[in-house]
Order: C-alpha cells, then sequence, then structure tokens
C-alpha cells in the first residue's frame, strides 16, 4: 500500500491559503471592535497607541536581527509602512464617515483592482480564472452591503482610495520582500512603528494634539485585542503567505473578511441580515474556497 504526499511548494501553497483565511476572519471582526475602542479615543491617536504597542512587542526581533536583515526589514518596511499608514487612515476616518455597508462594498473592490494593479506593478496578467473568481466576490461583496445608497461621499472616497491602496500595497509587498533576508516579524516591526511614529505626528500637527490615554477597560481590551490578533498575527500571517503565493490568490482569499464580519456582526453583535445578505456572505466565502481548493 502506497501514499501520496503533497510536494513541498503545495502544501506551502494549502498553508498560506488556510492562513490567509484565518486573516479574513480576525479582520472581520476588527470593524466592530475598533469602532468600540473610538468611543474612547480619537482616531489618530487611537492608531498611536495600537502600533505603537505593536512596535514595542515586536522591537526584539528586530534588535536581535543580522545586520543584513535589520537593512533588508528598513529597505522593505519603510515604503511598505508608508503605505499601510496611508491605508489604515483611509480606512478608519472612511468608515467613520459613512455606512457600513458602503464600506465593506468598496474596500472589497481592492480584489477586482489587484489583478489590474499585479498587471501593471508586476508586469504579471494572472490567470482569467482569477478575473472570474474576483468578479464573483465582488457581486458577494455587493449583496452582502446591500449596494451603495445615494451618492459618493466623502467616506465612501475615502474607503476607495483605501481599496487601491490595498491593491497596490499587496503587490509592492510581493514584489519588496520577494528576496528579502528580513522574517516577517522584523518587517512588521518596521511597518508598525512607521504607522505609529506617522499618527504621532499628525495627531501633534493637529490644534487638539493627542489627549490623555483613555481609563476604561473597554479600550485596552479591545487594543490588545487589535494588537495581538489583528496586527501581530495577521502582519506577519499576510507577509509570509506572500513568499509562497500570488496577490491576486491572496486578494481573493482575504476578500472573505466581509463574510466573516458579517457572521461576527449576527453572532456577537446581534445585527440582523437579510437574505440577500447571506447570499453574498456565501458567494464571498465560496469565491476563496474555490480558489484555495483550486491548484495551478
Amino acid at each position: 500500500m502506497t501514499t501520496t504526499t503533497l510536494p513541498q511548494s503545495a502544501q506551502l501553497l494549502r498553508l498560506s491559503d488556510l492562513t490567509l483565511l484565518a486573516v479574513a476572519m480576525v479582520w472581520g471582526t476588527s470593524y466592530g471592535v475598533a469602532k468600540g475602542a473610538l468611543v474612547f479615543y480619537p482616531v489618530l491617536g487611537f492608531l498611536a497607541v495600537r502600533f505603537g504597542l505593536t512596535f514595542a512587542l515586536l522591537l526584539p526581533t528586530l534588535l536581535r536581527a543580522a545586520r543584513r536583515q535589520q537593512r533588508d526589514a528598513l529597505r522593505t518596511g519603510l515604503p511598505l509602512g508608508g503605505l499601510l499608514l496611508a491605508i489604515f487612515l483611509c480606512e478608519t476616518f472612511g468608515v467613520a464617515h459613512t455606512q457600513a455597508s458602503n464600506a465593506a462594498l468598496l474596500i472589497s473592490l481592492c480584489v477586482v483592482m489587484t489583478p489590474f494593479a499585479q498587471w501593471w506593478l508586476l508586469g504579471q496578467r494572472p490567470a482569467p480564472a482569477m478575473f472570474v473568481f474576483a468578479g464573483i466576490s465582488l457581486l458577494g461583496a455587493a449583496l452582502l452591503s446591500g449596494g451603495l445608497s445615494g451618492g459618493l461621499g466623502w467616506g465612501d472616497g475615502l474607503m476607495l482610495v483605501a481599496a487601491a491602496l490595498r491593491a497596490i500595497t499587496v503587490c509592492k509587498t510581493s514584489q519588496l520582500t520577494r528576496h528579502s533576508s528580513a522574517t516577517a516579524l522584523q518587517l512588521t516591526a518596521v511597518q508598525a512603528g512607521v504607522i505609529a511614529l506617522g499618527s504621532v505626528l499628525l495627531a501633534l500637527s493637529t490644534p487638539a494634539g493627542l489627549p490623555a490615554l483613555p481609563k476604561d477597560a473597554a479600550f485596552w481590551q479591545a487594543t490588545l485585542y487589535l494588537v495581538l490578533g489583528c496586527t501581530v498575527f495577521a502582519f506577519f500571517a499576510q507577509n509570509w503567505a506572500l513568499r509562497h503565493s500570488s496577490p491576486s490568490r491572496v486578494a481573493l482569499l482575504t476578500s472573505s473578511e466581509p463574510a466573516f464580519g458579517a457572521l461576527f456582526a449576527v453572532l456577537w453583535l446581534g445585527e440582523s441580515l437579510s437574505l440577500l445578505g447571506w447570499v453574498g456572505g456565501a458567494l464571498i466565502v465560496l469565491a476563496a474556497l474555490w480558489t484555495a481548493l483550486r491548484r495551478g
């Protein structure tokens, strides 16, 4: 009796797929958790605290690294951190100024934008099936969110910019880290430092500045969850997966985030979801699973 095993490359691809689905699940909860934290602290201060704690937590991995790894982490982490700072600013302010359904639909446009960003930035034309899967995922996002109600407002525009920046960041991460000796944790440390420093500088440049840190336990519980789950784990997992997958595949698998977010809202926050919303969520998850199971 003989047994067959997957080649190492196929095993890594399967592991990266499962990892990215876990990232999508964690990120799906982040919107509700972040909204709760923003009740106690403004956007720029919240981002500074969240990513400042992340940077402090991961700094030892950067300090213990070899000089070449430190150079590679800075070389790749500084520009990628700048892109992530712009994304988090757009997303956080955007969610605060638009309906949640609009935000879910517009951020999901990243799925459609990524194959074109990959084509433009990397010169890699994705397989035709990726465009089909992206279309299915986008249709699911439209049904899940209920579509756009009215014209594009200020918050909608910010979410649209965030979606475009997400697509670009996925491709640039794949491009810059492909031959980097820095580990995913070292890269995440630099990215978190850039976001924290940028948030502090922006906050200090405003008339209100940075208020005193809140003492509410709910704020710190939410912040720690976002730091450990949605930042340290998610950034590490995505940076690692991008070394073993294509940008379009990564974007499509993480596009199941709205479906997991809806499940979190229904089961944990007690929100209701229409039949069309459930259908849309199912389409997104099925498209992601279809990609995960597809080989080639």
